[in-house]
């Protein structure tokens, strides 16, 4: 895998892997991530990139917060507090948050903001790509965990509306 640092003010795009429930999350043809469900049953998912690796984990009231762990150490790393539309607050332990929002159609634009304002990353869901916009004070590493996070939560609501789409089929 190549460092996330290298797609500073670049695009990048994301695939499933055929016949999984993951995805990959490359630039130039280099992977610089991976996300995967271990178990098709589990709602835990492991991210993977040169930085570390972490296991994403649902938690709070009615499963819209989650919790970041290292995967090696277990040791909790973050929690993100959900808000009305897929949005809120992802906050580490060292105190750096950042506001997750996703506005437009059908929630096609997901954005990381630090706590002043200025963005991060975009992650474009209809077409598969992102880009980093401004590491200014966000270290590399946490720029690799932020992409990865923030295309969980796409994953997490994805899942979310195929749900009740099925209980209103249902009815």
């Amino acid at each position: 895998m190549i460092p996330l640092s290298s797609a500073v003010s670049a695009s990048y795009t994301w695939s499933k892997i055929p016949r999984s429930r993951n995805y990959e999350c490359r630039l130039n043809g280099e992977v610089i991530g991976t996300l995967s469900q271990p178990s098709m049953w589990s709602s835990k998912f492991v991210a993977e990139t040169q930085a570390g690796k972490w296991i994403f984990r649902r938690g709070g009231f009615l499963g819209n917060g989650s919790e970041i762990l290292d995967a090696n150490s277990q040791a909790p790393t973050a929690t993100f507090r959900g808000a009305w539309g897929y949005g809120g607050t992802l906050s580490f332990l060292d105190g750096q948050d950042f506001q997750i929002e996703c506005k437009g159609w059908w929630r096609p634009v997901w954005t990381v903001r630090r706590s002043t304002g200025e963005p991060v990353l975009h992650l474009h869901t209809r077409e598969k790509k992102a880009e980093v916009v401004g590491t200014a004070g966000v270290e590399p590493h946490r720029t690799s965990l932020l992409m990865m996070f923030l295309l969980y939560r796409v994953r997490q609501a994805e899942e979310d509306a195929a749900a009740t789409a099925a209980l209103m089929a249902a009815s």
